[in-house]
């Protein structure tokens, strides 16, 4: 669920007492162990902490008004999210967080980046803390820019269309490439087959 909120505080206050409570322990610990170049705001509806501009110019290359996006923290209708871009897409970053949270002997309900929890004792805290003390701003930066396809990492360039339009995509029939085209057979009047036998 986004919110509407404009600031953290604002969307803290919005949420139930156990919810707030439970968001507030979690970011505490977020805020004491992230490096210092990322900044905390509402990003996409929920808590986020991002790339400002004033460290890396370019912005997210989805929306480059938007600064880059390093991980979120929300509350869902029937759960509460930790989003982590520092394990999405980084193999060996994942296998170590799903190893070191394992060794925590507490459940994992994660799909690419985003942690599920429905209570804040169902997070292993010291790994949360962990993670994001693995990963400072810059080292994300060059990751980031590895990874962006090579359109993106021109100055000025723009995203093309994915989709193509059915005209374009759709060759022309010709003589070689054209199906016959099968028309159905009339049948004969009854008295058109009789004299005919």
């Amino acid at each position: 669920m986004q919110s509407k909120a404009t600031t953290v505080a604002a969307y803290l206050a919005e949420l139930p007492d156990d919810r707030r409570a439970a968001l507030q322990a979690v970011r505490a610990v977020i805020l004491k162990n992230i490096d210092k170049d990322f900044e905390e705001g509402m990003q996409y509806g929920m808590i986020g902490y991002c790339v400002p501009h004033r460290v890396f110019p370019a912005g997210y290359h989805c929306d480059p008004r938007q600064p880059l996006p390093f991980a979120g923290l929300a509350s869902q209708k029937n759960y509460m999210s930790l989003y982590l871009m520092s394990v999405y897409g980084a193999s060996a970053e994942e296998k170590w967080f799903r190893a070191a949270w394992a060794k925590t002997g507490k459940k994992l309900d994660m799909g690419k980046c985003c942690i599920r929890f429905k209570k804040l004792d169902d997070l292993a805290l010291d790994v949360v803390a962990e993670v994001f003390r693995r990963v400072s701003a810059a080292a994300y930066v060059e990751r980031y820019r590895r990874i962006l396809p090579e359109s993106s990492k021109k100055p000025g360039a723009t995203r093309r269309p994915t989709t193509k339009t059915k005209a374009s995509s759709t060759a022309k029939a010709t003589a070689e490439n054209a199906k016959p085209v099968r028309r159905p057979v009339k049948a004969r009047p009854k008295s058109a087959k009789k004299k005919a036998s």
